[in-house]
């Protein structure tokens, strides 16, 4: 039996779809029966050899997380594509180590569990380890309408937050913030640092308590402006810049605390827990992001689009032959109200 696989050939250009003779596990290693495999932005910066992890070794098949069958039950894996030599998620068939095999929980649907993936986990892990959100906070999440943000807007609210305020720059990432269930939206489509800080202080109610930053650059110092002396800014990305005005003077002056956060960081068990935490809120249907599903062999097109941002959410690579349903009775999370269903 082949295994079709999209297939990275040069870095910096989509992947191209092909049968590959399957290669049996090794020791401790076991075979995953695709059911769905996210294109994220780690994928295409390591495909583009734009990562920090250095040009991918090619050619290879991408995808550093997915969702699949194994021996009959439904699992969340990961792999190290395009961070180190082997191949990744978007294939029919796929060999990982058997310890990375995260079980997923009843009613979990594997599209929406790998849209959220690791992405929902570095938003929880950002608020409420890292950052440190207690109930009655109120929280500001930059890039609102993203997946981290999206997930962040829910995740605060379900950890007590009293006001979520997003921040998100195109009128359709502003609506994915709002459906998610921000208090307020503010348009992030200015430059201007001034004209930010009056924007996001006339949206907040009164000083805010956190905020998560993936976007860093000029939307987080204005951000970080509305922040409470002793007010927590966690950063885990940069989309709007590699730096960020913010001033030593309002850094000084308020006692603020800047903090990194970074995936890598967890461990195994770690990243296993949040997994099965973020898994169980979509079961429940307390968790949910706009997302589509595509098949695999349209993979290349996909692909072309996510890199553009020409997507309303996160693309999730399904296979074109659906695989056997998992053995434990699944239900449909509730979606919220302009949830995309495709």
């Amino acid at each position: 039996m082949s295994v079709l696989a999209a297939r990275v050939r040069e870095a910096g250009r989509p992947p191209v779809v092909v049968e590959l003779e399957p290669a049996g596990p090794g020791a401790d290693e076991v075979t995953v029966e695709l059911l769905a495999a996210p294109i994220t932005p780690l994928d295409l910066l390591c495909a583009g050899g734009e990562s920090y992890f250095g040009r991918p070794a090619v050619p290879y098949t991408p995808g550093v997380q997915g969702v699949g069958l194994c021996e009959g039950r439904p699992v969340w894996f990961s792999t190290s594509a395009g961070m180190a030599p082997g191949d990744g998620s978007m294939a029919t068939h796929v060999t990982v180590p058997r310890a990375g095999l995260v079980p997923l929980p009843s009613g979990a649907d594997p599209v929406l569990v790998a849209a959220l993936g690791l992405s929902a986990v570095a938003a929880q892990r950002a608020l409420v380890r890292r950052g440190g959100l207690t109930p009655g906070e109120q929280v500001v999440v930059l890039g609102g309408g993203g997946v981290v943000g999206q997930a962040a807007i829910q995740l605060a609210r379900l950890a007590g937050a009293r006001r979520v305020v997003a921040g998100a720059r195109s009128a359709a990432a502003r609506a994915r913030a709002h459906a998610a269930g921000a208090d307020a939206v503010v348009a992030l489509d200015s430059d201007d640092l001034d004209e930010l800080t009056a924007r996001v202080a006339a949206a907040v109610d009164g000083p805010a308590d956190l905020v998560l930053d993936p976007l860093y650059g000029v939307p987080a110092a204005a951000a970080a402006a509305a922040l409470r002396p002793g007010g927590r800014l966690v950063n885990l990305g940069d989309a709007a810049g590699g730096t960020s005005p913010i001033s030593s003077a309002l850094l000084r002056s308020r006692s603020l605390r800047i903090l990194g956060y970074t995936n890598t960081e967890l461990t195994a068990e770690d990243r296993a827990e949040a997994v099965t935490h973020v898994a169980g809120l979509a079961a429940s249907g307390l968790l949910t992001v706009s997302h589509e599903s595509v098949t695999l062999t349209d993979a290349p097109a996909a692909w072309e689009r996510q890199a553009r941002g020409k997507v309303d959410g996160r693309i999730v690579l399904v296979p074109d032959t659906p695989a056997a349903p998992p053995t434990t009775p699944r239900r449909h999370p509730r979606r919220h109200r302009g949830q995309e269903t495709r």
